[in-house]
């Protein structure tokens, strides 16, 4: 059987950075979601077939006040299927991936004066789970960061800040003796859904109920703008930053 257009972006991205080695230790960040979920089911799927480079596999999920899955969890008399991270711990517990879970109270981690927003809840997400791979001897952090959230973010960069910057698909942390890894950064939103819809679990998952960061919303649309969608072209444009003619610009 042929790997899923997923799954091959997916070995494209491992083949073109050096993510993963032999004996790495290496903490999922399970969010929930169907991202986090869909690099998951890929990992546990690279240690079945022929990759040929060992490597431990676990996962974090940082549980906060804010989630909850998709029209609310059902009780657990009513008989229906489970939502949200019980049913995702359920397919982690298939693919052989074990989880752990971490209570974290972002909003009682607010400064006064200050709103809730996703960035703060992501550095309080991405805190923990830097921390719990130190302690636990995890050298290496997988994300499900796609390739629209690392073209979104070029653009709110870009254009809110002024700098030519985004989420690498493999970053050395300087504070920590951890590094992050993206394998899906070749794999856009749209093949993550039909992957995710195909393999019958997109409504299991679950994210922030609060998600609301309106900088992104516009930068995603501003995505579209560029590239109407066009997956191909959206892989040219992450090809551009690692072809700069820096003698051609400013």
């Amino acid at each position: 059987m042929s790997n899923p257009p997923l799954y091959r972006v997916a070995d494209q991205a491992l083949a073109c950075y050096p993510m993963i080695r032999e004996g790495d230790s290496v903490l999922l960040g399970a969010s929930g979601g169907k991202d986090s979920t869909a690099l998951a089911e890929y990992l546990a799927s690279l240690r079945r077939r022929r990759f040929p480079l060992r490597f431990r596999l676990e996962a974090l999920h940082v549980r906060t006040e804010l989630e909850s899955p998709p029209g609310g969890a059902p009780p657990a008399s009513s008989g229906q299927p489970e939502t949200g991270f019980p049913a995702v711990r359920a397919l982690f517990s298939a693919w052989d991936i074990p989880v752990h879970e971490i209570p974290v109270s972002v909003l009682g981690r607010l400064k006064p004066g200050r709103k809730m927003n996703c960035w703060w809840c992501s550095t309080q997400r991405r805190t923990e789970l830097n921390n719990f791979a130190v302690a636990n001897g995890f050298n290496k952090i997988a994300l499900g960061h796609h390739l629209d959230d690392i073209l979104e973010t070029l653009l709110m960069n870009a254009l809110g800040r002024g700098e030519l910057s985004t989420m690498p698909p493999v970053l050395r942390y300087e504070k920590y003796p951890v590094e992050i890894i993206r394998p899906l950064c070749f794999a856009d939103t749209e093949m993550v859904v039909r992957h995710a819809e195909n393999r019958g679990w997109r409504a299991m998952t679950c994210t922030c109920m609060w998600q609301d960061n309106s900088r992104r919303k516009e930068a995603r649309k501003k995505l579209y703008a560029l590239t109407g969608g066009d997956y191909r072209q959206k892989r040219m444009l992450l090809e551009a930053l690692r072809n700069i003619k820096s003698g051609y610009l400013p």
